[in-house]
């Protein structure tokens, strides 16, 4: 339980202090008393919807740059972990039809590029990447996927952060967390993670007062086969006018 709240109270940290924005969409539409919504995009206390550039404010020489074979610092590897990373062969990846492995839904939002948030029905979120050309879709109701692809089987939800007495009105939240995902890097450069990862992620649109919208994606990845405690990571993407910049590009190992 301690563990849990640690995380959680992380995710609501790097939400509102990661680039100083304020909340752009309030959650408890409705009032007490009040029908509860017909499906997942009525009740939706914040619209993600959209085109969103990624804006690399953390772990630049990593995500900008191919790490070297080896380097897998900050990331808590155990010993099998770090086994597998120092054995890394990007050649064998590309050979095997394995080039995606850095594109699995555990590693793909760390690509720099594009992502496009759209409803695939009502109770379905869809999320496309340009890097990779990936799509994940987020289930509100029971998965229409099996699993065991790089984008694996995710399980989505609304839920607020912060609020309280005499707290902040709390802000939209969406929840997703990604179970049976193929074995991915969680780094381009074979810093692995196994089909038994879970992937948590929570997603915050924000808007600064010049205008700009902002969505924060904080991802908390927890393997009890190559890591000996959670990955927690944040990413940022800038919300774009129009669509004229998605470019989609193959999944490659350079």
């Amino acid at each position: 339980m301690k563990t849990r709240l640690m995380k959680r109270n992380l995710h609501g940290w790097i939400a509102a202090a990661a680039i100083s924005l304020v909340p752009i969409s309030l959650y408890g539409q409705g009032g007490r008393g009040a029908a509860p919504p017909a499906n997942a995009k009525a009740g939706a206390p914040a619209d993600l919807t959209g085109q969103w550039v990624s804006v690399v404010t953390e772990d630049w020489r990593y995500r900008m740059i191919m790490p070297a074979k080896g380097d897998y610092a900050s990331v808590p590897l155990n010993p099998a972990g770090r086994k597998l990373a120092d054995t890394w062969d990007p050649a064998k990846d590309e050979a095997s039809g394995s080039a995606c492995k850095a594109y699995g839904a555990a590693g793909v939002l760390r690509m720099p590029g594009r992502i496009r948030i759209s409803w695939a029905d009502d109770d379905t979120l869809k999320l496309e990447t340009d890097a990779g050309t990936q799509t994940r879709l987020f289930y509100f109701k029971e998965p229409k996927s099996e699993g065991g692809d790089w984008q694996g089987v995710s399980q989505a939800s609304w839920e607020s952060v912060g609020g309280g007495r005499g707290g902040p009105t709390p802000t939209g939240s969406l929840k997703v967390v990604t179970t049976k995902m193929k074995p991915g890097y969680l780094r381009k450069n074979g810093v692995p993670y196994s089909e038994k990862a879970v992937l948590t992620e929570y997603f915050d649109r924000t808007k600064e007062a010049n205008g700009d919208s902002w969505l924060v994606a904080t991802q908390i990845v927890d393997d009890p086969t190559y890591l000996n405690q959670s990955f927690i990571t944040s990413a940022h993407f800038k919300r774009e006018a129009d669509q004229s910049k998605w470019n989609p590009a193959p999944c490659s190992t350079k």
